[in-house]
């Protein structure tokens, strides 16, 4: 059965509601949900806690959550990328749940596999530890770290089938295929929707089973967070010494 919905919009309308918890694929804007992060902006829910990884930049990405005024919570593992998300949490008018980056992964992968909690090390004897519940393995102390289900998880894809197969390419599959999984209600977009059964079984990294939803993004230029280059190296000159015997 196709999943395929007309638009964005059309897509996560009757999803959303204030207070939900949403999930959102993406590292930084590579592989960031986008048309589906405009679509939730444009229906004004309030009061929204966000799972990412980080909220993007300033004016792109997640951040365009923050700039409308929608999210009191966020859990993440990064704030230095996006001014407003730093700012708003240190004036303590966003409630942040900082969490280690692999620790957030496994979190999310836990709640897609129905896995209620898990012991880690990571965060032992830091700030981190705070509040949660610690046990004693093989004479090691551990932290319990609760999974992560969402109402709603937005996530993008590079090509996915009618049915909601999905792949991905490159660094943009990133956190998208665990928060396929973790949500009650998936949705995702993808640059190219192909039909039912177009795509090589042995390429799909998200089985259809996991989405409810999908669109075909728009185009638009993909931004760079971050460019860093360094001059090329000029080409040496090359000077060559002729070639004979001397007369």
């Amino acid at each position: 059965m196709s999943v395929l919905r007309s638009d964005a919009r059309d897509a996560v309308a009757d999803v959303v509601f204030d207070g939900m918890t949403i999930a959102l694929g993406g590292f930084g804007l590579s592989g960031v949900p986008a048309d589906l992060i405009d679509a939730v902006v444009e229906t004004g829910v309030r009061d929204l806690t966000v799972v990412s990884n980080v909220m993007g930049i300033d004016g792109a990405g997640p951040g365009l959550l923050l700039e409308s005024g929608q999210v009191s919570r966020v859990v993440s593992s990064y704030v230095g990328g996006n001014r407003l998300f730093a700012q708003l949490y240190m004036d303590g008018e966003i409630d942040v749940e900082l969490t280690p980056q692999g620790t957030l992964a496994e979190r999310v992968r836990a709640g897609g596999a129905g896995i209620p909690a898990f012991y880690t090390k990571t965060g032992v004897g830091t700030l981190a530890a705070e509040g949660k519940r610690q046990e004693v393995f093989d004479g090691e102390t551990y932290l319990m770290e609760r999974a992560i289900v969402s109402d709603l998880s937005l996530v993008r894809a590079h090509t996915a089938d009618e049915w909601g197969n999905l792949t991905y390419r490159l660094s943009a599959e990133n956190f998208n295929p665990l928060v396929a999984t973790c949500g009650r209600v998936t949705v995702a977009e993808a640059e190219e929707v192909v039909a039912a059964g177009e795509i090589d079984p042995d390429r799909v990294k998200t089985p259809s089973v996991y989405v409810d939803r999908l669109i075909r993004c728009i185009d638009r230029e993909k931004l760079i967070e971050q460019r860093t280059t360094r001059p090329r190296p000029a080409e040496s000159a090359r000077t060559e010494e002729p070639h004979g015997l001397d007369a």
